[in-house]
């Protein structure tokens, strides 16, 4: 009897770990450079002494969906898609380095480039700052350029490139922040091969559709696995009637 015990009870508990799961995918379905997380489930034996049939189910986090999502125009200058696989370099208030596909940007009190949270974009050089009265440009290869608007004929002049980078994908794990990360902890080098384009953002990867099907189908799961614990209940109150005739 506690082997069903066992199943019903685990799988309940990290069916609702998935919908979680799914509930964040969804929140996210609009979110610039989104990745939709992925998660599977697993049973593990019960290891110890008499307890060689008894089984968890897990619900492991297997990684994220590197599918790029649809590019987006925007017009605007400091927009930045990431086209084909690749990522944008940030730096974290403790100098540490995290990558993004959000690419929308803008510049802080003091000129340096920065995303939309106050995160420092990276150039290979380290950040890049704009000056003022200056229109920036952004170029196919992350070349950064600004251009003076405050004097006629103007010269573009180059002030970095942003850090691109394209680390394999098994080598990356999601913070809880939504950024991504090396599992070592070693910066990635730049990608000369990363390009990105200019006036466009990235929208999430997440599909809409198939998030619903997902939380309808782990919401009847969920309801299979609590009748199989009334079932359960009902078999051994019906043995202990059956043992007290006795």
């Amino acid at each position: 009897m506690d082997r069903l015990i066992y199943t019903a009870m685990t799988g309940a508990k990290h069916i609702l770990e998935r919908q979680a799961t799914t509930s964040n995918n969804l929140a996210n379905a609009t979110t610039t450079g989104f990745r939709a997380q992925l998660d599977s489930f697993r049973a593990v034996p019960v290891l110890g002494e008499g307890m060689p049939t008894r089984a968890f189910v897990v619900d492991s986090t297997v990684g994220a969906n590197f599918a790029p999502g649809a590019i987006q125009q925007t017009g605007r200058d400091l927009d930045v898609a990431i086209t084909g696989k690749g990522w944008l370099a940030v730096q974290l208030e403790d100098g540490t380095e995290a990558y993004t596909r959000n690419g929308s940007l803008k510049l802080s009190e003091n000129g340096v480039l920065q995303t939309q949270s106050g995160l420092t974009v990276l150039g290979d050089g380290g950040p890049i700052s704009v000056p003022p009265e200056a229109a920036v440009t952004i170029a196919k290869d992350g070349t950064v350029s600004a251009i003076p608007t405050n004097t006629r004929p103007a010269a573009s002049n180059v002030l970095g490139r942003l850090k691109l980078v394209n680390p394999a994908e098994e080598t990356m794990v999601r913070g809880d922040d939504g950024l991504f990360r090396m599992r070592d902890d070693i910066p990635a080098d730049a990608d000369a091969n990363v390009t990105v384009a200019g006036g466009a953002l990235e929208n999430s990867n997440v599909n809409v559709v198939e998030e619903m099907v997902t939380m309808i189908s782990l919401a009847r799961q969920f309801e299979m696995h609590m009748n199989l614990l009334k079932n359960a209940e009902s078999n051994g109150n019906k043995a202990s009637q059956l043992l007290t005739m006795g």
